[in-house]
């Protein structure tokens, strides 16, 4: 196998991952603090993390992964300034704050479900662990901290090179923290919170400090050390964590170890995913959610394949065109596979959708499998390796069993769910606008063959055109057999022309070849070719805006 190489934030460099123990791979990954719903922003942050760990799997590594809950202690500003984010939610919706934190994680843990990322070894609940937070911050206290009215603080002088993982110093060498009154350092930051005197919180304990919560830094030191040990081998998080948050985490490890190490070796994260109309924040509204695009039609791995289809480092922008294209992608490759699967049956009698792990993988298919190790080995480069699966999956010249076996293998490691059922089951999601059913659709297919078969071609062509207006795609000859049709034209702020005219256009396009006039039918469609419109002959949705992307 090709070794391992990794982006390690805190070096800036690609090293080859060696484990802290033999054989061993430990990984902590930032979980969610569960105020509200996670949006797919968020989201793109663990489908990366799974990534690593079954990677991870494949190299044979004995993967330990643990993704904390925050349920208390994370502030409204990740900078140590303002309210709890729990708390907060708890008042707006006049809840009790454990009943907040129940629903929306499990409302995390559906999504991840969903998204096909496997349960870590442990869920690590932050208020479970309270008690060993207190004793960690007493044990580094007398060094590293001091007390202030508001709370117990961690003097960031006291350890070595802090804020190095940012790289965000000041010529005064302060990160970015909002002041609060007798902080030594503006880089300061709590790691024990006293609820002011003359309020309740929910959420508060008895601390040798006085009544209070932890800070949100302090609670991911407690639980990666306690679950994982320190040092161990990697520690994930969002690109939004590298500033504040991690560097944070980091100078607790070098107090509690007392050494300069940062208790990780290998500091990774994700960049953000962007969507440009500014739903991804939950502060909008109806905010970009893994439900929303279920009630659109569309499979939750879709978006799965949608991160995969760019490196973890670089920024992603999300819209619907890119998701409606990474979904068709997703049924191809589901549609590749169960091919490949019928054909391994044909070839040898098979009755097994995937052969056994000791079927001797010939030459030829054995450079698929090089190819993709080199690339995922490559600091996860996921974009390749769905190239090379796709290019074995569409090579008829190879041994189908070795083919299914190799594809079985890197889906494995994907976690697209190509073995997981039916093509049908799998893909065929439902949009909530939905106006028929599925057994309705059943049903008018039906009729639609019969009078195929009995060549009343005027009943087939108005079937169709009906489930077509409906929504329904018919697939003759695939796999699938139909499909919703999704409402995926979206206009373009720069369009210059609006769907009336193009309507228009098209029926005078269509007089024009009936009239066998096709230079007037060429330079129509020339022509909304240059105010970006698509034209589409011989397909359901007729037209649509060729985005520039």
């Amino acid at each position: 196998m090709s070794e391992l190489k990794l982006f390690n934030s805190l070096t800036r460099q690609l090293e080859t991952f060696t484990p802290v123990h033999a054989g061993e791979a430990r990984v902590y990954t930032c979980g969610p603090t569960v105020y509200n719903y996670p949006h797919i922003g968020n989201m793109r942050a663990y489908v990366f993390a799974d990534t690593l760990g079954r990677v991870l799997s494949y190299k044979g590594y004995k993967l330990t992964h643990v993704i904390n809950i925050t349920d208390v202690g994370h502030l409204t500003d990740d900078a140590d300034a303002g309210e709890d984010k729990m708390e907060k939610m708890a008042a707006e919706k006049a809840q009790s704050i454990w009943d907040i934190a129940r629903h929306y994680t499990e409302a995390y843990w559906e999504d991840i479900k969903a998204l096909n990322i496997r349960q870590p070894a442990h869920w690590s609940i932050a208020t479970d662990y309270v008690p060993a937070m207190i004793d960690y911050a007493q044990s580094i206290a007398e060094k590293h901290c001091y007390e202030l009215e508001s709370g117990l603080y961690f003097d960031t002088s006291t350890v070595a090179h802090y804020g190095a993982l940012a790289r965000a110093k000041t010529e005064e060498g302060e990160g970015r923290i909002e002041e609060v009154d007798g902080k030594r350092h503006a880089a300061d930051f709590a790691i024990w919170r006293k609820t002011p005197a003359g309020e309740t919180r929910q959420m508060e304990w008895d601390s040798p400090w006085g009544k209070g919560a932890p800070g949100w830094h302090l609670e991911c030191s407690v639980m990666s050390e306690a679950l994982l040990g320190l040092p161990f081998d990697i520690h994930t998080g969002g690109i939004d964590h590298r500033e504040i948050h991690h560097p944070n985490e980091i100078a607790q490890n070098q107090a509690r170890c007392g050494s300069d190490h940062s208790g990780a070796h290998f500091w990774m994260h994700n960049n953000f995913l962007i969507e440009r109309s500014g739903k991804m924040s939950k502060s909008s509204g109806e905010f970009l959610r893994a439900q929303l695009l279920i009630d659109k039609g569309f499979h939750p791995l879709a978006y799965r394949l949608m991160c995969l289809q760019a490196h973890y480092r670089s920024e992603l922008e999300f819209s619907w065109e890119g998701l409606q294209a990474a979904f068709v992608r997703l049924k191809r490759l589901n549609i590749a596979v169960k091919n490949a699967q019928i054909r391994m049956h044909v070839e040898a009698g098979s009755g097994s959708p995937i052969p056994d792990k000791e079927v001797i993988i010939g030459i030829d298919v054995q450079q698929f499998i090089d190819r993709f190790e080199v690339a995922i080995s490559n600091d996860l480069n996921t974009a390749t390796s769905l190239v090379v699966l796709e290019e074995m999956l569409a090579n008829k010249q190879l041994d189908a069993r070795q083919i299914v076996r190799a594809a079985h293998s890197i889906n494995e490691v994907l976690g697209l769910g190509l073995f997981s059922g039916s093509v049908k089951r799998v893909l065929r999601i439902r949009p909530a606008a939905a106006t028929i059913t599925e057994a309705d659709i059943e049903a008018a297919l039906a009729q639609r063959k019969e009078a195929r078969a009995a060549k009343d071609f005027a009943t087939f062509n108005r079937i169709s055109c009906d489930l077509i207006a409906k929504g329904v795609e018919v697939l003759d000859g695939e796999l699938l057999g139909w499909d919703w049709r999704l409402d995926i034209r979206v206009r373009p702020k720069a369009a210059t022309i609006t769907e009336e005219d193009i309507e228009t256009a098209l029926t005078a396009r269509k007089e024009a070849r009936a009239a066998k006039d096709f230079a007037k039918s060429d330079a129509i469609r020339d022509d909304l070719i240059a105010k970006g419109v698509e034209v589409m002959d011989g397909d359901p949705l007729g037209w649509d805006w060729k985005l520039d992307i």
